[in-house]
């Protein structure tokens, strides 16, 4: 049974019972037979319907803000601009795609050559929690877009938001079985990866979801791409604005209850400024309003499953057990719900839970360094390779730690967040391949040479 729960309140929302083994032969041979119709459509046509799915989600923006709320516990606010980030990137790939995709001319003496893009097939993708909306639809758009078809399997925990994308689709005018609700358990996944009529696969998700996709994938010799998790290094350096770069830590650390792949979370400071970046820090957490997410002054709600919560808990407290200091936080909040206190830590070693594991909650380590080559090295100490941030008012010190760092994305003096424009991805445990721009929908197409003689 795929359940829902109000993080908040803790009270079951809807339940939804998985297809049977028929019901999902038959969404598949629904998604391979629409796939025949749909990649014959023109680019033209398809941006057309993209536009339209970004026109509904705009239309009922508070509606579909609520449902993430109530079913995962972000705050309306936060909400609200997770619904109107995938109206932007649908809008993107239906302004740029027939650009993306026009064919490549290429010179090697023949009367004609020239690389083109085709789609694939079915695609399956694999969609989490915790930005159910965006995150739910971040692969999907590029590979509609390139003409495939795709199969949605979102997170077990989220199964309304799952049917009322769909539902979305349809709204919008796209023809039946272009994108489907595949609600399936966990355990259903490597029968539907190993159908031959299955051509990729997206994975959005843990280490270990990806992992565990990528053998069966491979396995079958199919293509992935896998956006996994992260603990980026948010590095600043003595000549810092030591203020702005706190306000922008708690932004990214807090943000979504720290339930982010991209937020900052490991955080490495200068000595000259540990300090004054510390009591910066505090009182931007202060700051933090923690409380019911449907108020729309609340900053922080609850962490969205129980599970979450015991995991974060643990982390913590073996890391203070190790020798970490409480600057404020470190408990649950003393009310129903899954609320984790915004937590700040410093004493922290490499070897500690929330400096060696991704924390995937409202809890910030700051640890001091003597140099920039200590900093570097916290920097890419960790298996995940993400993205970073470097804060410095000196941009030739900042492009000198550029390509020295272990990661898919760096943003110097703000927060990495992704943007349609920009290839999104990352390197080490978290994951290959990368999505938005070109080079994201060309992760969904068959580049294939064409030459005549």
């Amino acid at each position: 049974m795929l359940i829902s729960r109000n993080p908040s309140t803790e009270e079951i929302i809807t339940e939804v019972s998985p297809l049977s083994e028929r019901e999902q032969e038959e969404t598949i041979q629904r998604a391979q037979e629409a796939f025949d119709t749909w990649r014959q459509i023109d680019i033209e046509e398809r941006a057309r319907l993209m536009q339209s799915l970004a026109a509904h989600m705009r239309k009922h923006q508070q509606r579909f803000a609520e449902l993430i709320t109530e079913e995962m516990g972000m705050p309306i606010s936060q909400s609200q601009g997770e619904i109107e980030k995938v109206a932007w990137e649908a809008e993107y790939y239906a302004e740029h795609t027939a650009r993306f995709l026009a064919p490549d001319e290429r010179d090697i003496g023949a009367r004609e050559s020239y690389v083109r893009f085709d789609p694939v097939g079915v695609v399956l993708s694999i969609a989490p929690w915790n930005f159910p909306f965006y995150l739910g639809l971040r692969a999907a758009i590029p590979a509609l877009m390139a003409g495939n078809t795709v199969l949605l399997k979102h997170a077990s925990n989220m199964p309304r938001i799952a049917q009322t994308l769909e539902q979305a689709f349809e709204a919008a005018g796209f023809p039946t079985g272009v994108l489907q609700n595949l609600a399936i358990e966990t355990r259903d996944v490597e029968n539907i990866i190993r159908d031959e009529r299955v051509a990729r696969v997206a994975v959005i998700g843990s280490e270990r979801a990806g992992r565990s996709v990528a053998s069966i994938a491979g396995d079958e010799i199919k293509p992935q791409v896998l956006e996994l998790g992260g603990s980026d290094p948010f590095i600043v350096l003595e000549d810092a604005d030591v203020k702005l770069a706190a306000q922008n830590a708690a932004k990214s650390r807090f943000r979504n209850c720290g339930q982010s792949c991209n937020s900052a979370k490991r955080f490495i400071v200068m000595e000259e400024v540990f300090e004054e970046f510390l009591t910066e820090l505090h009182k931007e957490v202060k700051k933090v309003a923690l409380n019911d997410p449907f108020n729309p002054e609340t900053t922080l709600g609850p962490l969205a499953t129980y599970g979450g919560l015991e995991e974060v808990e643990r982390q913590v407290n073996e890391s203070v057990e190790q020798g970490a200091q409480v600057v404020t936080g470190g408990d649950r909040a003393p009310r129903k719900g899954w609320f984790y206190q915004p937590t700040v830590l410093t004493g922290i070693t490499s070897t500690m839970p929330v400096w060696a594991e991704e924390v995937f909650g409202p809890v910030a380590p700051v640890m001091a360094v003597k140099s920039e080559e200590e900093a570097l090295h916290q920097a890419n100490n960790t298996r995940y390779g993400l993205g970073a941030s470097i804060w410095t008012q000196d941009d030739e010190r900042a492009k000198q730690f550029i390509p020295l760092l272990e990661a898919g994305n760096v943003y110097v003096n703000s927060p990495v967040r992704s943007h349609p424009h920009m290839p999104y991805g990352g390197v080490k445990k978290s994951g290959y391949g990368r999505e938005f721009s070109e080079y994201g929908i060309r992760e969904f197409v068959n580049i294939k040479s064409v030459v005549f003689k």
